[in-house]
């Protein structure tokens, strides 16, 4: 573990050379970029081969897709109890993003002319989930669930299998629950490829979704462009802001939560006024570590990604956050301070307040999507919402009486920009003289 102190001289630039990205290894740059490279120029044939080479598993283009009766198989082995939960936790995903979902509406501007906007979901989109050492079933829900509200009319999905060409059941059952049949069992770079250029078997999609390791990031950065990308989420991030009331016992459980991921490349941060506070929270991790089933990859990362910062106030706190920006904010604080707090730090994406609200809720159940942004991007990004499902689209509707008032704004802007052809679509309309003075038509050097 690391400790700064917020008071000393060369806090700064120590903070932020720990939360400073490495930027990709120009080996995996390359790599990334010959795979995605292969699969835009053989298309199946190269799905085929980066599945065998990446993944060791044997496909052809007609097993690309999960069938059918593999999801009903899997829907069928789900334990009712497991069911319940993930019926549950969709509920309240659904309940709280309909409150966000984005309407159309129709005005006047000063001119008089019709104005607006309409949003529609977009035609086609892909969702990437991640399904290696943590098959991440929740990210079904809060990634499918939202598209659905949007009204996207085709989903894809795509999830690596394992050598014989399984997909973790849970993840399929899952899938099924929310109404998916468009699945395919591959993943990683070589999917974000099959995403953005498609091939013979699977038809490309207009934007990508979902959470990602190092790798398929950079494969998402690659097809930027060429294809939507909704984000760049990385490895998962936790930050605990603590103070007198924290229990030291939760606190310590929440970090442990966060650091087991997998990629070992998660990132924690522990922010506390007091170094007795700090130093219980410690101790409890220790405590706590041995009995956990992940300990050895918990290690690496409170070795790696684990860093404490000591403040004397709940305000310099709450600026270690906002320069931070972390994925996962909790606030262990007295009420009145996390109030306080919450309307302070403005870069979080997702803040969880209290003892009683542990970091897990909302990965699993209190309804927000748990795509949240990374690596300090929660200074530009939010968390994944149904807006990122839909396009918007502005609307403008001049009648003659409304043209005759926008007229001379047009003729101005076109002398000043020297653009007489735009000035003049308006004047051919309103039936008005040249709008562009002949000074603004000179030649250049005469």
């Amino acid at each position: 573990m690391r400790l700064l102190h917020y008071c000393s001289r060369d806090f700064r630039s120590r903070l932020a050379a720990f939360c400073r990205a490495a930027a990709p290894a120009r080996e995996l740059q390359e790599t990334v970029a010959a795979i995605l490279a292969d699969v835009r120029e053989r298309g199946d044939a190269a799905v085929v081969d980066q599945a065998a080479r990446i993944d060791g598993a044997t496909l052809t283009p007609h097993r690309f897709r999960v069938t059918p009766a593999e999801l009903a198989g899997a829907a069928a082995g789900l334990a009712s109890s497991d069911r319940a939960a993930f019926l549950t936790a969709r509920a309240n995903v659904q309940a709280y993003n309909r409150r966000t979902l984005l309407r159309g509406w129709s005005g006047r501007n000063r001119q008089g002319a019709r104005v607006g906007e309409k949003y529609d979901p977009i035609r086609r989109i892909g969702i990437n989930i991640p399904g290696g050492q943590v098959p991440l079933v929740s990210t079904v829900m809060m990634t499918v669930t939202l598209a659905q509200i949007a009204g996207v009319p085709e989903i894809a999905v795509f999830t690596p299998c394992n050598r014989e060409g399984r997909v973790a059941p849970g993840l399929l059952a899952a899938l099924q629950l929310c109404g998916i049949t468009e699945i395919y069992r591959i993943g990683g770079v070589y999917g974000v490829g099959a995403m953005a250029y498609g091939t013979k078997s699977i038809p490309a999609v207009d934007k990508i979704f979902g959470p990602s390791n190092a790798y398929v990031c950079e494969a998402m950065r690659q097809v930027f462009g060429a294809v939507g990308v909704a984000g760049l989420p990385g490895p998962s991030e936790l930050m605990v802001i603590a103070d007198g009331t924290a229990r030291a016992d939760y606190a310590a459980a929440d970090l442990l939560a966060q650091a087991e991921h997998g990629s070992g490349k998660e990132k924690i941060y522990l922010v506390s006024t007091s170094a007795r506070v700090r130093a219980a929270i410690m101790a409890e991790i220790e405590t706590q570590l041995s009995r956990l089933l992940r300990a050895e990859v918990i290690r690496k990362v409170l070795a790696n990604g684990f860093l404490a910062v000591e403040t004397e106030t709940l305000e310099q706190a709450a600026d270690v956050a906002n320069v931070i920006a972390p994925e996962h904010l909790e606030l262990l604080v007295a009420p009145r301070a996390a109030a306080r707090l919450t309307r302070r730090i403005t870069t979080a994406g997702a803040i969880m307040v209290g003892n009683e609200t542990p970091t897990a809720l909302g990965d699993f159940t209190a309804g927000p999507s748990h795509v949240l942004p990374t690596g300090r991007s929660g200074r530009f990004f939010s968390g994944l919402r149904v807006a990122d499902f839909r396009r918007r689209t502005s609307l403008v509707q001049y009648d003659q009486a409304s043209l005759r008032r926008a007229a001379p704004v047009v003729a101005a802007f076109a002398a000043l920009e020297q653009l007489d052809a735009h000035g003049r679509s308006v004047a051919i309309r309103t039936e008005m003289a040249p709008l562009v003075p002949k000074r603004s038509r000179r030649v250049s050097g005469k």
